[in-house]
């Protein structure tokens, strides 16, 4: 419930469109840097069709321009298209070709393009054209048939369009015929940080957020607020932003166009603080037929409708709009509007934030209304509503002590409700009131969710110094609710359990501290090793609290627990439905780390695609709400796939991206030491595997990283021991877990572990046992839906087998590893797949053999020696010694006629750049 002057944005985000080319991405939508470089592999390859999109100002020409630098020396072609030129055919094609229009008019598509072809000759050409919107259909048809039907031309051809301008047929025709569509979306967050900081305006997270939120991202209204607005404004914690100039002035004209009845109408919208209903457009507006109006102001760009046709809604065309258009209405008749509008609608929260924005001055009553209703929506745990109304109430009150009360309170329900960067923007103000209980605890509660274990340990230790228990059971219980939260992301299952116990008695188990302490004590319970009392607790629990936005918090706790013991059905379903934020105010946070584990549900189910969607989504909400607790847990699923995929560079620049700096809690460590494991893993560098998860095994027996099933890491650990020589600490490392996972019963664990034994098995030379071990697991993953983990038991079963000379077996079971692996699209594995085949040599004809002059072996060796590859990793990769790699060097050299291995890279070309 902010004040009317505030830029929250009330426009729903639109559709996300995303490239075949960058559909599979765990970045944003429009990440520009992925953009950019599809966009110059394109150039690179001196052919094809490109399409850019993107409303005006988005910096769709600066993409451009830096693209044809790295063209600089090609030949390039421009053409714009022009508003009043779209229905002269050829227009566009006529500016390309440097010949009057009517020199065109008789001709068709194939005579229009091969005079193009003649003008571009045979040396590659860039061909632009800007304003691609406006263009005449008869020039696409001819560019589009220029590509299709004269491929021996080298040209790319880039077309500019900003959809919603223009007639829609070119645009569209364009979508069709563009081998690439790249739709130039608004700035990330760091895309901001970085325009900012180049300005010489370096902003703080949230004020960047907010400067988001207002321009859309658009460059252009980024720049021109920089530079209109002084540098004293930029300092002001409860900044005000405003429309740029030149919005400010179209806005103003188009407002003085209008007719009575629709000026009131947009006066109105711009009033309210969220999207209204037309009925109470109407009414606050003294309009009786209010959809002539709402279409004369849709025109012209000063409102939206949205929403299903049952209850459709209006709110602003966009913030900076919004902001225009009350500078217009100025507060005082913004205020006379509100209060009409507070007797209208009914609902309490809209009711009184509409009174409270129309009151500039104390007014008590008003306040302890709202702080009233705030208790009422903290106990139904709707933190976005209950912190919008201490905010007001904080705001009308007239004593200090009172003012700064309420803003405590208000701030920790911004926390809860997952408004981070909203939350950090008033911690100035918190930080210099009094030391007390509440003050320590808010602050503990804000650095948990930017990960900062260490500031979290110590203003929460503070707060409990402070509070009196038996005097304010209350605020005690909510310190807990804190420790709770704090032992769960230390992996401390043990002091989870005291810490929401000791909440649960002191308020009762209905308080919403409580509630929310509990939603989190299964976790604890299981992370203790007793998940099926877990599972039971969470089954009462999701009982009792059947409505209301706790039974997120159940929902998205129970997922989790499913996950851990292995019922990926039941965890999917559970965490996509604890992911929306959209109804009984849902919490971001929980919706954050629901989308956490839900990908790595996707991952093990083998939907990589949906996996990545949803890592993208984690992340936009991440950076957007300032979040850092949960980037490393949806970087790693990402960076995971990137890798399996060998898109290795990909991998790097997620990990890079989710990189908050701040690793204390074990749940940003864990997930960060994983994902540099599976990129050292998809590269078979085991050792670099174990230097990653050898801190792990030393945890003791009470983190959740030694308990089955809550990281899937130690069949990987077990077997890069292995392939690195240290069985004796593989067989030690084993006997322990595996007696904990068939403890708990953790079905997934006892089945990875399995095969890790089999590995272990084979090393040390006992095929019989090896064999056990590899059968008993594939047959329990054949009763699972793990498709990773099949693969993964199958190729190093097939690996070992031919180790151990069964190469005719190991053959079968490699192909179906490569099968798997195939169908999961983990081509890296397929890859090695492809050359454990090789290295068994069965499907290997003789013609081959002879005229490579090479062992199957032998070509497995050169294959991965002129990708760079150490003598010591060549071995490790093909589970040989290296003393049989230089052996088979040496034959190798004397077969290729070479003396070293620079040598033997340029006699055999054809293997560098293998994905490994």
């Amino acid at each position: 419930m902010a004040a009317p002057e505030d830029d929250r944005t009330t426009r729903p985000s639109g559709a996300d469109v995303r490239p075949a080319a960058l559909v599979d991405g765990a970045v944003g939508a429009h990440d520009r840097s992925e953009i950019r470089r599809a966009l110059l592999d394109v150039l690179e390859q001196g052919r094809g069709t490109v399409l850019i999109t993107g409303e005006p100002g988005v910096g769709k020409s600066q993409l451009l321009r830096e693209a044809l630098i790295r063209a600089r020396g090609t030949p390039v072609l421009t053409a714009a298209g022009v508003e009043w030129e779209q229905d002269c055919s050829y227009g566009v094609l006529a500016q390309l070709v440097g010949d009057e229009v009517g020199g065109l008019a008789g001709d068709d598509a194939f005579t229009a393009a091969d005079r193009l072809v003649a003008r571009a000759g045979d040396q590659p050409v860039v061909i632009v054209v800007d304003d691609a919107h406006w263009c005449d259909v008869d020039s696409v048809r001819a560019l589009s048939t220029m590509v299709r039907h004269h491929r021996r031309t080298p040209v790319v051809m880039l077309f500019v369009a900003t959809p919603g301008l223009g007639a829609s047929a070119p645009v569209a025709l364009l979508r069709r015929t563009a081998d690439l569509a790249l739709p130039l979306g608004p700035l990330s967050n760091r895309e901001l940080e970085e325009l900012c900081s180049s300005r010489g305006r370096p902003l703080p997270p949230w004020l960047l957020e907010r400067l988001r939120r207002h321009t859309n991202g658009n460059p252009r209204h980024v720049l021109a607020l920089l530079a209109e607005q002084p540098d004293a404004m930029w300092d002001t914690p409860d900044l005000r932003l405003p429309a740029p100039e030149d919005v400010a002035v179209r806005v103003d004209e188009e407002c003085e166009a209008l007719t009575e009845q629709a000026g009131r109408l947009v006066e109105v919208v711009a009033c309210f603080a969220e999207p209204v209903s037309l009925d109470e457009i109407a009414r606050t507006a003294g309009i009786r037929d209010v959809l002539a109006p709402l279409s004369e102001a849709a025109e012209r760009g000063l409102v939206t409708r949205f929403g299903g046709r049952s209850l459709p809604v209006v709110g602003p065309a966009s913030p900076m709009v919004r902001a225009a258009i009350l500078d217009r209405v100025g507060p005082h008749r913004a205020a006379e509007l509100r209060r009409v509008a507070a007797e209208i609608v009914s609902e309490p929260q809209r009711h009184l934030g509409l009174l409270a924005a129309a009151t500039p001055g104390p007014a008590p009553e008003l306040a302890s209304r709202l702080t009233d209703l705030a208790a009422a929506k903290t106990a139904d745990g709707a933190w976005s509503d209950a912190a919008h109304a201490l905010l007001e109430a904080s705001r009308l009150s007239e004593r200090r002590e009172t003012r700064e009360l309420l803003l405590i309170r208000a701030v920790d329900a911004l926390i809860g409700a997952g408004a981070v960067f909203e939350a950090e923007a008033m911690i100035p103000a918190v930080e210099n009131l009094f030391d007390s209980d509440i003050r320590n605890s808010v602050l503990a509660y804000l650095a948990i969710q930017l990960g900062r274990r260490t500031q979290a340990e110590r203003t929460l230790t503070r707060a409990w110094d402070l509070v009196d228990p038996d005097a304010d059971p209350d605020a005690a219980a909510w310190i807990c609710q804190r420790r709770v939260l704090h032992a769960l992301l230390c992996g401390d299952g043990p002091a989870l359990v005291t810490w929401a116990d000791r909440a649960t008695d002191l308020v009762g188990p209905d308080h919403p501290a409580a509630v929310e302490a509990l939603a989190m004590r299964g976790l604890g319970t299981a992370a203790s090793g007793r998940p099926a009392e877990a599972l039971s607790e969470y089954r009462a629990l999701a009982a009792r609290v059947r409505e209301g936005p706790q039974v997120q918090r159940i929902t998205m706790g129970h997922g989790w627990l499913h996950l851990v013991v292995g019922d990926l059905d039941e965890a999917r379903a559970e965490l996509e439905s604890a992911i929306p934020t959209t109804t009984l105010g849902g919490s971001s946070r929980i919706s954050l780390w629901a989308s956490g584990w839900l990908a790595r549900a996707h991952f093990l189910a083998g939907d990589w695609d949906l996996a990545l969607r949803t890592v993208a989504h984690g992340l936009r909400r991440a950076e957007q709400t300032g979040i850092a607790i949960v980037t490393p847990l949806l970087g790693w699923t990402a960076a995971q796939i990137h890798s399996l995929r060998g898109e290795e560079d990909r991998a790097e620049r997620v990990l890079r991206d989710a990189n908050t700096g701040v690793e204390d809690y074990e749940i940003m460590a864990v997930p960060r030491r994983l994902a540099r494991a599976a990129l050292a893993e998809a590269r078979s560098d085991y050792r670099a595997v174990v230097r990653a998860l050898g801190p792990l095994a030393t945890r003791d027996d009470d983190s959740t990283v030694a308990q089955p099933g809550w990281w899937p890491w130690r069949d990987v650990y077990v077997n890069a021991l292995v392939l690195e020589g240290q069985l004796d600490d593989a067989e030690a490392f084993l006997d322990h877990h595996e007696a904990r996972a068939a403890e708990q019963d953790n079905r997934p664990e006892l089945a990875r572990l399995a095969w890790a034994r089999g590995r272990l098995h084979a090393a040390r030379g006992d095929l019989d046992a090896a064999r056990d071990a590899f059968e008993a697991s594939l047959a329990a993953l054949d009763t699972m839906s793990l498709p990773w983990d099949r693969a993964r038991a199958h190729f190093a079963y097939g690996q070992s087998l031919r180790r151990l000379a069964q190469r005719r077996d190991a053959d079968t079971i490699l192909s179906t590893a490569r099968e798997l692996f195939l169908a999961l699209g983990a081509t890296s594995y397929v890859a090695r797949c492809d050359r454990e085949l090789r290295a068994g040599g069965v499907h290997q004809t003789r013609h081959e053999r002879a005229t490579r002059e090479l062992t199957s072996q032998e070509a497995a060796v050169v294959e991965l020696v002129v990708q760079g590859r150490s003598n010591k990793d060549v071995a490790s990769e093909l589970q040989i010694s290296p003393k049989t790699v230089q052996y088979h060097l040496t034959r190798i050299y004397g077969k290729y006629g070479v003396r070293s291995r620079t040598e033997l890279a340029r006699r055999h070309p054809d293997e560098r750049g293998d994905v490994t």
